[in-house]
């Protein structure tokens, strides 16, 4: 917990807090633990990594991930084989090691860490179109990549370069199907099925994307590429308890890396890694200055993005766990040299790691590329089903930037079936009247009948984007009419208002209420 407390003070990436817990616990440590297990330790690592990506997975936002998809895609693939390429030519012809060993550190360096990347932008927001690129990248890359390492760590020889690609693309398709149809599934069901306990959902959540691992795996495809899809289905499928469950993901997802890095740390023996110091950093800087920003230019450059935005991505693939233990893999196998391997690999990532990490928020800065700090937040919104009342209890938070601020009760014309019945505000709670004005960090509690539960969130999510007039402005509130400019908005308002006192004043005569209401 207080690594927790420094990394984030710190902005360094936990990891190395963690790695560091590891290494002073080992050999040449305060209490020289030995362990060299690295069959375990890769078991372990493999099991992290699955909970480790099925919260990523969880806390992925569709609307900012799809646009990035087709960019993340070619990054993931054709990316991920730049920078195989260059960065093993380099541990080949500068460090002198033989082709097999070569091309296993050139694919195990090749997959990027987004914590480790997130952990040092928390200060620094980046743009929804770079954070959807970076984190599908993160969740895409991981399963091309563990294919490439198995396969160079293979008894026999490689297959034929295209028979390795189709193979890839097979298991690339496979995870990604049952991903999604496990995802898909799991949250219609957990939709529709009422748990006794709010404390089950998180545990069915977790469960689900788990499932969709395993089914990837006994399919022969990629179990990583599928927990990663089906975590993403679910946290973008309005579950019940959603904020519980994001909170325990969270979680287990600390959990998960400390002990895998607490873990990685002990299997290293850091007398060893004198020798291999200055190949890691050669290695590393060839991936770092040549390699990742080659791969990210040369994937891109269809999708025409600025080159400020591409010069940050290149910069911000920072390796983490995944790397190290992917470096297993081989020592696991029995490959001639895989001990240099991974020792050259765990230099390499605490090395770049510390490189990296604290130059990333300048580097944004510098470039003059953070999220617009007028940008409106999204509302948290927690459903919880009422099985036996045929509705749903809404609850519903009042973000700072949100437009919902101002707004009167009567003002969200939430559907018939729907009604805020309770506000609470200071610590204070009040049942509020159609005039109550709503503000910022107000909680409202929405009771809202099954038929109309989507569209009240909907209305709900469009007041919180714009404002009172979201109905005239589009239904997500965000794009005005060219009719209504933003200068005659007060004056739309106010005339929104006398259109609603003449309503009343004709509630007894039909006519006049229809009139009142056109």
């Amino acid at each position: 917990m207080a690594a927790v407390r420094i990394s984030s003070r710190s902005g360094l990436p936990s990891l190395l807090l963690y790695l560091g817990i590891g290494i002073a616990m080992g050999q040449d440590g305060i209490f020289d633990v030995k362990f060299d297990n690295a069959e375990l330790t890769q078991v372990i690592g493999y099991a992290a990594l699955v909970v480790i990506l099925a919260e990523g997975g969880l806390g992925t936002k569709w609307k900012e991930v799809r646009p990035a998809l087709p960019a993340a895609a070619v990054l993931s693939t054709v990316g991920v084989g730049i920078s195989v390429g260059v960065t093993a030519s380099a541990a080949h012809y500068l460090v002198g090691l033989d082709w097999r060993q070569a091309l296993i550190i050139g694919a195990v360096v090749s997959s990027t860490d987004a914590a480790a990347v997130f952990s040092v932008l928390r200060k620094v927001p980046l743009p929804s179109r770079i954070t959807g690129v970076l984190e599908a990248e993160s969740g895409f890359n991981d399963a091309p990549v563990v294919i490439l390492v198995v396969a160079f760590s293979a008894v026999g020889p490689v297959e034929h370069w295209y028979v390795l690609v189709g193979e890839i693309a097979l298991e690339l398709a496979i995870g990604a199907a049952i991903g999604l149809a496990v995802g898909w599934l799991g949250a219609y069901g957990i939709r529709h099925v009422a748990l006794p306990a709010s404390g089950l959902y998180p545990i069915a959540v977790m469960a689900i994307a788990v499932s969709a691992y395993a089914a990837g795996a006994m399919a022969h495809g990629s179990g990583f590429l599928a927990v990663y899809l089906a975590a993403m289905v679910l946290g973008n499928s309005k579950l019940p308890h959603w904020p519980a469950t994001r909170g325990f993901a969270d979680g287990l997802g600390w959990l998960a890396q400390i002990g895998m890095f607490v873990l990685l740390g002990l299997l290293v023996t850091p007398h060893d890694l004198i020798d291999d110091f200055w190949p890691a950093v050669v290695v590393g800087l060839v991936l770092t200055a040549v390699a990742r920003p080659l791969s990210v230019f040369i994937s891109l450059a269809p999708f025409r993005l600025p080159k400020r935005e591409m010069s940050l991505m290149s910069w911000a693939g920072l390796r983490g766990a995944v790397p190290i233990i992917l470096a297993t893999i081989p020592m696991v196998s029995g490959i001639e040299g895989s001990t240099r391997v991974f020792n050259i690999v765990f230099v390499l990532v605490i090395v770049y790691t510390l490189i990296q990490g604290p130059t990333l928020p300048w580097l944004a800065k510098a470039l003059k590329i953070s999220e617009d700090p007028s940008e409106t937040a999204d509302l948290g919104i927690e459903s919880a089903p009422l099985e036996r009342l045929r509705g749903h209890l809404l609850s519903v938070a009042v973000p700072g930037r949100s437009k919902m601020h101002g707004v009167e009760v009567a003002e969200l014309r939430l559907p018939a079936g729907a009604a805020v019945t309770l506000v609470v505000r200071d610590g204070t709670s009040f049942v509020p009247a159609p005039s109550t004005v709503l503000r910022r960090g107000d909680e409202l509690l929405v009771v809202a009948t099954d038929p109309v539960r989507d569209a009240t969130e909907a209305r709900l999510r469009a007041v919180g984007e714009g404002g009172k007039l979201a109905g005239w402005l589009g239904t997500g509130g965000t794009k005005r009419q060219e009719t209504a400019p933003a200068a005659d908005l007060p004056h739309l308002a106010k005339l929104a208002r006398k259109l609603a006192k003449g309503g009343e004043d004709h509630a007894g005569d039909a006519a006049g209420g229809r009139r009142a209401h056109h």
